[in-house]
This record gives C-alpha cells, sequence and structure tokens, in this order.
C-alpha cells in the first residue's frame, strides 16, 4: 500500500483508560491489529458484495499455493477488478448463494475469491449501497487464490506471468516477516481463509464436493450438482442438510505460548527444537485441549515439555498466527519454587534451559532473526530468540521490561 499505516484500533491512537492505567497499554502483535473493517452482516448481501467486486478502486491480492505476490519484501502486490477480470469474469457475484445451490456444477471449480473488508478513511474510499443497512463508505478489499488447477489452470498461469512482468514476485517464505504490519494483518486474514477452504472441499456429512458461499467464510453441501451436464441431478440425503449443521465454519485454533518466569524473578525458561538454528529458543507452546483453560493449557504444556511446575498464570496478549489458522494466547507465568527442575517428558524439545534477565535482555536487543533467517552479524551470544514481530519476543520484552514488577497502587 502507498499509506503508512499504524496498526491498531484507531480508538486506541490516544488510549487512557482505568484499564491501561492500571494494566498498561494494549499490545498489539504482527499480523493483528488490521484496518479493514470486515463487514461480516455485508457478505450474504450481494447488491453490496457486486458492487464492491467491481469498483474502480477496490484492491485484490493474489495468492498462490497460499504465498502471496508481492511488490517487494515489505509491501503486497495489489490488482485490480481489470487485472483479475480473466480469472473472475465480469460479475465474479452475479449470482446469490441460493442460486449458486441450484446451478452447482462440482465438475468446474472456480477459483476462491474473498471479501476482505472495507478500508476507511481513505482517499480511495467510495460509499456503497447496502440491501439493509443504508450506504457504508471504505475501499474493497479481496483476496483471490490463483493456485493454477482444473478450468481455469491457462488464465491463473497467464496471470502470473503478467504479474511477473510488472515486477511482482511470490514470496515463498512468509515466515521471514518481512511485509508492513497492516499488510500483514491481511494477508493474515485471506492465507488462513483460502487454506481453510482448500482444506474442506469435500462434505464432512457425505463426503461429496461441496461449496464455498458468503465470499469464501462458509461451505454447504447442495441438493443438486450438474456434474458437467445440463440438467442437475438430484444428490443423496446429507446429515449437514438438517437442524444447524447445515453449514461449515472456517476454524481457529487456540494455543497457549507462555514466558515462564522462575520462581525469584531471575530466569526465563526457553525452549528449543531439533531442527531450529544453533542456539535459537524461544517460549514454550502447545494447542489447548477441548474442556481446558488457557491458564490450565499453560500448567500442563510447561510440564509435559519441561517438567516445570507453573502456579500463578497471567494473559498477555493474542496473536493471529495464519500456519494455517491458529490464534496464539501469549500468558506469562510463574514457576513454583519447587518445581523448577528441568525434564524433557514427552520429548517434543530437544532441549530446555534457564535463561538469566540480562541474557535475554542482550538476545532481545542483537540477536533476533525469524527461522531460516541468517544469525545477527557481530553477535555471539549464547541465545538467539525470535524476532519483534512474533509473540514470543514480546513475551520475553515484557518480562524483562518489568511486568512480573509489582503493580501500582490505585
Amino acid at each position: 500500500m502507498s499509506k503508512v499505516f499504524t496498526p491498531g484500533a484507531p480508538s486506541l491512537a490516544n488510549d487512557d483508560s482505568m484499564l491501561s492505567r492500571r494494566f498498561g497499554k494494549e499490545v498489539i502483535n504482527y499480523y493483528g491489529g488490521g484496518l479493514l473493517n470486515r463487514f461480516s452482516f455485508l457478505r450474504n448481501d450481494i447488491k453490496f458484495i457486486r458492487k464492491a467486486a467491481t469498483a474502480p478502486t477496490t484492491q485484490f491480492i493474489a495468492l498462490r499455493d497460499l504465498n502471496p505476490l508481492i511488490a517487494d519484501p515489505k509491501r503486497l502486490a495489489f490488482f485490480s477488478h481489470e487485472d483479475v477480470k480473466p480469472l473472475i469474469g465480469a460479475d465474479p457475484f452475479g449470482r446469490t448463494d441460493e442460486e449458486k445451490k441450484s446451478v452447482f456444477d462440482s465438475s468446474k471449480p472456480n477459483p476462491l475469491l474473498l471479501f476482505l473488508g472495507l478500508l476507511p478513511d481513505t482517499p480511495k474510499a467510495i460509499d456503497i449501497e447496502t440491501t439493509k443497512h443504508g450506504v457504508v463508505n471504505g475501499q474493497p478489499f479481496f483476496a483471490l487464490d490463483i493456485t493454477p488447477q482444473g478450468s481455469f489452470a491457462d488464465a491463473a498461469e497467464a496471470f502470473l506471468k503478467q504479474a511477473e512482468a510488472k515486477g511482482y514476485s511470490e514470496q515463498k517464505n512468509v515466515r521471514t516477516m518481512t511485509l508492513h504490519p497492516e499488510a500483514a494483518a491481511i494477508l493474515a486474514q485471506a492465507r488462513s481463509l483460502i487454506d481453510w477452504n482448500a482444506r474442506n472441499l469435500f462434505c464432512a456429512g457425505c463426503g461429496n464436493l461441496n461449496l464455498s458461499v458468503e465470499t469464501g467464510y462458509k461451505r454447504v453441501c447442495p441438493t443438486h450438482d450438474l456434474a458437467g451436464g445440463s440438467e442437475p441431478k438430484a444428490r443423496g440425503d446429507c446429515p449437514t442438510r438438517h437442524g444447524i449443521s447445515n453449514v461449515c465454519f472456517p476454524r481457529t485454533d487456540p494455543t497457549m505460548i507462555a514466558a515462564v518466569v522462575s520462581a525469584d524473578c531471575k530466569r526465563v525458561l526457553l525452549g528449543r527444537q531439533s531442527r531450529w538454528p544453533p542456539k535459537w529458543h524461544s517460549t514454550l507452546a502447545g494447542f489447548i485441549e477441548p474442556g481446558e483453560s488457557i491458564e490450565d493449557s499453560v500448567r500442563r504444556e510447561v510440564w509435559e515439555e519441561a517438567g516445570v511446575r507453573v502456579g500463578r498464570v497471567t494473559i498477555h496478549s493474542s496473536q493471529p498466527w495464519p500456519y494455517p489458522s491458529s490464534l496464539m494466547i501469549g500468558a506469562i507465568a510463574q514457576a513454583l519454587p519447587d518445581g523448577e527442575e528441568i525434564s524433557l517428558l514427552d520429548k517434543e524439545l530437544e532441549a530446555a534451559s534457564w535463561f538469566t534477565f540480562e541474557e535475554v535482555r542482550e538476545a532481545l536487543k542483537n540477536g533476533t532473526s525469524a527461522l531460516g533467517d541468517p544469525a545477527p552479524e557481530g553477535y555471539n551470544g549464547p541465545l538467539f530468540v525470535p524476532p519483534a514481530q512474533a509473540i514470543a519476543h514480546q513475551l520475553l520484552q515484557a518480562v524483562v521490561d518489568g511486568y512480573m514488577d509489582p503493580a501500582p497502587k490505585m
């Protein structure tokens, strides 16, 4: 984007709330804090969507095999409706979702097109009339899966060649996290949804191919299928068409990630996996299980991975993690005085160690790198840690900056 964005809700720009006075400013992590208004209640408003998809100022991002096309390491590549028309047609939302069900043809898949939202307060914002909600204002943004496949493979390949001729390239290692924060937030939304749609092409109830509706945010099992012919053929009954379970929704996997501080508040517990670069460590993390609170999952995961027993747990911040659809819930926890001995119980980690605040502070300052990137030149300390874009970095920074200090009295 040409405009420089400050990620995060505008309402937080001058925040002086009692909550912030008590607990500090809200932490906005990389991949979060996007400025797009998603307008989720307008995704099935055909009047709104048709205008949004074909407006002159509408911007499309494109992903191939979940990798975004970029203008440079900091900027996504953006395309107009004219650019993507050979793939999606002149009127990609010419039919309502109900009409799409009636002409569903499993033999002719269409490229996935997602409505991401409207960007407010920009010179390229436009007024768009809706069916029931009056006029809304903003610049529309969409995401398009251009992975060559099926009947649109040739058009996708031609589009990719044209993009390459314009100087755009495919960012194949998105975990380097070089994109501007606002572009990263757009990518997180698009990548997770495209991945979910690609993984859920078949109905969980009957196994037949299903249909993407509500601009990519739901999938349904149609009752009929043209199957390459001219007359729709009735499908067998499907349990997803009964009761309230008639729609497949995108999933988000809650994951805890915690900076564990020693009982004396002088050291931090970090672990490493065998596939990581030498000396590279991070905070401990793991999926939250059904019937488990965030706090309980921290205590369980830390004990299973490192043998350390944790007492008090506090929630610090969260981060969308689109690989493919995790929500990292960041916590800071404190080990029990008699529970700090390390034992790698579940063998998920190659090693776990206690590091002093001074060692962590030095690594945060001089020894950060993303996975797959080379280590910083000139630093030869005992510890390397994730970069500032990772929530692990923010948790560690909070700890060494005094998060564990007694809270001020009000």
